[in-house]
């Protein structure tokens, strides 16, 4: 038997057409992209690495995740393609840094929310 599901169809109109249209008007599918793009472990690690660090350059930034330069500027672009983070060149550098501090707070947030977690269910990391 699942207990996590109500047992009996119980809607409550007034809730449901507040908030409905609401979460309707809203860009779901292009923040579920963003949400996609931090997804991938290597990724996550470099957003994660940029909180740490106002900019990183590619070959910083491939040193700490432990993958190669063109490895790690496909997953930075992937990043700057939505949104999460941006880049300059200076000289035959490229350095990345986050888009804004909303990227890193959701960054920042995820990893202490983890943390609670696992502190809270005893979870071993």
């Amino acid at each position: 038997m699942v207990k996590d599901l109500c047992d009996v169809t119980c809607i409550n109109e007034e809730i449901v057409e507040k908030i409905k249209p609401q979460v309707q008007k809203q860009p779901v599918a292009s923040i579920a992209q963003v949400f996609k793009a931090l997804a991938d472990e290597t990724r996550l690690k470099i957003a994660y690495s940029l909180t740490l660090s106002d900019e990183l350059c590619v070959c910083d930034v491939a040193n700490i995740v432990g993958a190669s330069n063109a490895t790690t500027s496909h997953h930075l672009r992937q990043l700057r393609k939505n949104g999460l983070a941006k880049y300059r060149k200076q000289g035959k550098l490229a350095y990345y840094s986050l888009d804004d501090a909303h990227v890193k707070e959701m960054v920042t947030l995820a990893f202490i929310h983890y943390k609670e977690v696992t502190l809270r269910d005893g979870i071993q990391s």
